[in-house]
């Protein structure tokens, strides 16, 4: 911030001091006092809460926030005062300031990420709940070890006839199970053998400022917008939107796809090039490779992409399931594929043979994020659940396709689409395509 802002006055007004119009005030001193104005608001608005930081898109949104808010009453205490601050020197300092303090969070997240992953600079989790309420936690954390919630240890809860489900007997098992794994925070991992009282109870025993209390309600898969808490009377109500996409979001999307789809085509017209002539040289057949896929709502159409395969593939696809034992089974991925040209192989490494599908982006058959589309033959495996992954247009990209590509299972993959789906919104979309470039740009092992 500080270098956005005394940067952008050095740039547009060069080194010598200069006075703000008709004010005592010059433009140093003016760069002094929005500086600190804008540290105080990311402090009013809560960016750096402990809660708020390293995981999920709350703490960027606060950030945008609150600067956009200083910004708005800087130009409005100029106008009123009449100040005649140089616009240049105002438009720069607010984007690139916070461009600045995204990227900063964004880098200073992933060495977050990293720690956690190791359990450091997490919450150290007890659970408490029945064996299946605790394992179903546990499980979901284990899945986001960047939220920051190391589980040390599970209070097991038995239904016990003539026997109250919290008394002092089981407080002092607690307490000592705390001790003994440094724990500093209680999870209820369910409330199925717990009451509002035990919970309280709880609660109560608890170091103050030491020790929290956490309570995980039954659901999972629901992003933080869709979440929202209204204390009645003492009785925390947790409201839940149902997910939709209306009007505004269609047209919001479809806009985003168009904009950004056409500056790729442009921006990579020399790369599709070079690879057309790549595909033809590779062998035989023809330099786009057209497959049926079911897109929104069941529909089919042609999914483009750059052939990777020898000519006539797709015969050979049952044989090799067949052989490898996968045969009847969604997600046709076959180990050590032989029908891969030398070519293919480095293209789909690199997610290259995916970009003609821009075209299809384009064309409105898909988006740039969105559930990747799958075979009639896959679309069969589909349960009731499955199928809402088309209630929206597949994707180039999708949330699964960051998260292990080639490496998940077909549950996960599954529930990752139909998160995307209940919880779609255009700031996670972005965040998709960026792990997604990084993805391409260092794709690992499990890019195949």
């Amino acid at each position: 911030m500080a270098i956005a802002v005394f940067g952008s006055q050095l740039f547009w007004l060069g080194p010598h001091p200069v006075d703000v119009g008709s004010s005592p005030l010059d433009y140093t001193t003016l760069s002094l006092v929005l500086f600190g104005a804008w540290l105080l608001t990311l402090t009013i608005a809560g960016t750096r809460q402990p809660r708020v930081i390293g995981y999920g898109v709350t703490e960027y949104r606060l950030v945008l926030g609150a600067s956009l808010q200083l910004f708005g009453v800087f130009a409005i205490v100029a106008y009123l005062t009449g100040a005649d601050v140089s616009r240049g020197y105002f438009l720069l300092s607010l984007p690139l300031g916070t461009i600045a303090l995204l990227a900063g969070r964004a880098l200073c997240r992933a060495w977050l990420r990293n720690r956690r992953r190791s359990g450091t600079f997490s919450a150290r989790v007890l659970l408490v709940g029945s064996a299946v309420e605790n394992e179903r936690v546990a499980a979901e954390l284990a899945r986001q070890p960047a939220a920051g919630l190391h589980v040390v240890g599970a209070h097991e809860l038995e239904r016990t006839p003539g026997r109250a489900s919290w008394d002092s007997e089981r407080a002092r098992v607690l307490h000592r199970e705390l001790a003994e794994s440094h724990a500093d925070s209680v999870l209820i991992s369910g409330g199925a053998l717990l009451t509002a009282q035990d919970i309280r109870r709880i609660g109560w025993s608890l170091d103050p400022g030491r020790q929290h209390l956490i309570v995980a309600v039954n659901l999972t898969d629901v992003a933080g917008p869709r979440l929202h808490t209204r204390p009645v009377a003492g009785l925390p109500l947790v409201h839940i939107e149902t997910p939709q996409f209306s009007a505004p979001q269609r047209i919001m999307k479809r806009a985003f796809d168009l904009i950004a789809a056409s500056a790729l085509v442009l921006a990579l017209s020399p790369l599709l090039a070079a690879l057309a002539l790549l595909v033809r040289a590779s062998g035989p057949g023809p330099i786009l490779y057209r497959q049926e896929r079911v897109g929104q709502g069941g529909a089919h159409f042609g999914m483009l992409k750059f052939r990777s395969m020898v000519d006539g593939a797709d015969s050979r696809l049952h044989e090799l399931l067949a052989a490898q034992g996968r045969d009847g089974t969604p997600l046709f991925k076959i180990d050590n594929d032989p029908r891969i040209t030398r070519a293919g192989r480095w293209l789909r490494k690199y997610s290259l043979d995916e970009l003609p599908q821009l075209f299809n982006v384009l064309g409105g058959q898909m988006s740039l994020v969105g559930p990747r589309p799958q075979r009639d033959a896959e679309v069969e495996f589909y349960d009731d659940d499955a199928h809402r992954r088309l209630m929206v247009r597949p994707g180039m990209s999708g949330l699964w396709q960051v998260s292990g590509r080639s490496a998940l299972a077909w549950d996960d993959a599954i529930r990752l689409d139909l998160f995307y789906v209940e919880n779609w919104s255009l700031v996670g979309d972005i965040v998709i395509l960026a792990r997604t470039f990084k993805a391409v740009v260092a794709p690992g092992d499990t890019a195949h």
